[in-house]
């Protein structure tokens, strides 16, 4: 059934205006804060967007977020990389695969309850960083990683990507 919802899940673009549950924006984020992270240091925060003014400077300002015009729902992550440290430099670092993992369990708890999602990179493009920050309010100790565009698909758009044997190297 994973595999199911990996293949099915799409970058959606076009969105209906049908509001996403609280429920359903409770499942996402549970699913991102389950997601691992180095030493459990769990470098995150979350802002729930779904206030029309917000989503539509949002896609004024990030070049790639058009599609936040359309959808209800924007959730960013923010990563706060002084989670990662520490006196012995373990975990220092990580944050970006971390927030990469919590992004990819919120696209496909998304997929799973039937909605579209779009994740919308910010970091580490230093222009779209400060003017997202701006926007949301951030501290400059914290990073603002993505923008993840989600809602009720207007759009069903075709599969991409494939299994490529030859991309594999075994080591047995």
């Amino acid at each position: 059934m994973t595999l199911e919802i990996i293949k099915t899940r799409r970058s959606i673009r076009k969105y209906k205006s049908t509001p996403v549950t609280d429920e359903q924006i409770h499942a996402m984020l549970e699913a991102a804060m389950l997601s691992p992270s180095a030493c459990n240091t769990r470098p995150w925060r979350f802002v729930v967007i779904t206030k029309r003014e917000m989503l539509d400077k949002l896609a004024e300002i990030h070049p790639y977020a058009k599609m936040l015009k359309t959808a209800p729902l924007c959730i960013a992550i923010i990563a706060l990389p002084k989670t990662q440290e520490r006196s012995d430099n373990l975990p220092e670092g990580f944050y970006p695969q971390d927030c990469g993992a919590a992004t990819q369990n919120i696209l496909l708890q998304a997929e799973a309850m039937g909605l579209g999602s779009c994740w919308c990179g910010v970091y580490p493009k230093e222009d779209t960083m400060k003017a997202v920050a701006e926007a949301l309010n951030i501290p400059a100790d914290e990073v603002p990683f993505c923008l993840i565009a989600i809602g009720e698909k207007d759009e069903d758009p075709k599969p991409r990507g494939s299994y490529e044997e030859e991309r594999i190297t075994w080591i047995s």
